[in-house]
């Protein structure tokens, strides 16, 4: 089989990095109010999600060391509704795997499911909340603010969510979740809103990052200040954010999807598909077909977002867990992005097939897009058809000599070669050390 050529494409992001984030977050702490919102040796409860943000663990060790350093015990509490298995060791798991330890951190790890019921929202269901948190004198809530995966409004994905959510284990997630998309737009800002009202929260750390997924900002917000600055910092975020450079793409191959690249899987914001019921897709970029050749090991098992394209392979199929992936599914209240696609034996027929069906007339008339995932969009391989469109954009780099599909001898692409400076390309380093 003779594929249409590849060609590498650089994304010049206009993105600047923040010099020692985890030096920024030490000293939002020192100069924020919290010294004056508490008593000495109160015991503060930092939240921790299961999100892959950029040097999560030394920002949060920083923030553990500022905390002790103003006479206060810190603790850090789980902060990831239902992912982990909805259990308090498979929640442990996901935040060792970031490196957030208890030896690291040098603080106590509770990742414990209790939840306390502290009121109702305006459906009458129950507003549960992290009891660990609860317990605490104040909370510092850590989160990344980016634009939601499944709708867009005020408050997307950030410090509300992640006290509505985050904080709401798996039984305060699922009563959020529990009326679709409307129920959820509606929740995450109240539900936030009641929690900042009646929990001790002492104080919000907004992490953005930029389009290389890299960080660009840390902002500490009074608890007061939060309803007004989030939204507010939720519009440069999605500024930053990483997206690709076509409106309209025949055939996108993603190398892989998982939880640790996007809460979906796949990230809508990127591919354009939001596959949520009763929601249209997002105006661009339009897909015709989309594959997605394998499940990331950091997912453990959980495919959630596969149901998003529209070809996979048979070695995704068999990684899949279906345990945590129904879980997922059923707490977030989406179940048609967890509908498993057709397969096929090897990504090499993946390929073929998605260009057989992507509605050209030739393989070569194909407007391919190869991307890793949804997160790291700042390398990329575009098909000859797109070339042209492709060298007239200043903010691409183009290689005009072609690159190999890198198919290995079983049929399979090896995405490392192809992305060393992707995730797949840093794991296949870490485990040659």
């Amino acid at each position: 089989m003779k594929f249409p050529d590849l060609h590498r494409v650089t994304q010049k992001f206009a993105a600047t990095d923040l010099a020692e984030p985890a030096s920024v977050a030490r000293q939002a702490i020192l100069e924020s109010k919290i010294a004056s919102r508490l008593k000495p040796g109160a015991r503060v409860a930092i939240t921790a999600g299961s999100r892959g943000i950029a040097g999560i663990a030394s920002i949060l060790q920083s923030i553990v060391t500022a905390v002790r350093d103003l006479g206060f015990d810190p603790i850090i509490v789980g902060a990831m509704g239902s992912h982990g298995g909805a259990t308090a060791q498979g929640q442990l798991e996901l935040l060792g795997e970031f490196g957030i330890t208890s030896t690291a951190m040098n603080c106590q790890i509770h990742t414990e499911m209790e939840t306390v019921e502290l009121g109702v929202n305006s459906f009458g269901l129950p507003i549960c909340f992290d009891a660990n948190a609860h317990a605490a004198d104040g909370i510092i809530v850590v989160n990344r603010i980016k634009p939601h995966t499944s709708f867009t409004g005020q408050y997307e994905s950030g410090l509300l969510k992640m006290l509505a959510i985050g904080l709401g284990k798996r039984e305060g997630a699922s009563q959020v979740h529990k009326l679709g998309l409307p129920g959820l737009k509606k929740l995450i800002p109240e539900v936030g809103t009641f929690l900042l009202r009646n929990t001790n929260v002492v104080l919000g750390l907004a992490i953005l990052e930029n389009a290389r997924e890299h960080t660009a900002r840390i902002v500490p917000v009074e608890p007061e200040d939060i309803l007004e600055q989030e939204p507010k910092l939720l519009d440069e975020a999605r500024e930053m954010m990483g997206r690709l450079p076509f409106d309209s793409i025949d055939f996108l191959v993603v190398g892989e999807l998982g939880k640790n690249y996007s809460g979906t899987g796949l990230d809508p914001n990127v591919i354009g598909r939001q596959r949520v019921e009763t929601m249209p897709d997002l105006p661009r970029p339009v897909v015709t077909r989309l594959a997605v050749l394998d499940l990331a090991e950091e997912s453990h098992g959980n495919a959630l977002g596969i149901g998003l394209a529209d070809l996979t392979s048979d070695r995704f199929v068999r990684k899949i867990d279906l345990k945590p992936m129904k879980m997922n599914s059923f707490t977030s209240n989406f179940l048609t992005r967890a509908r498993v696609p057709l397969s096929m034996p090897t990504d090499q027929e993946v390929i073929a097939v998605g260009l057989d069906t992507c509605w050209r007339t030739t393989w070569e008339e194909a407007r391919i897009v190869f991307i890793p995932n949804t997160l790291e969009l700042e390398n990329l391989y575009i098909s000859s058809a797109l070339f042209t469109e492709a060298v007239s954009n200043p903010l691409l780099m183009v290689e005009n000599e072609p690159t190999s599909w890198a198919f290995d001898a079983s049929g399979h692409i090896d995405q490392a070669k192809l992305f060393p400076m992707a995730n797949q390309g840093r794991r296949l380093s870490n485990s040659h050390k």
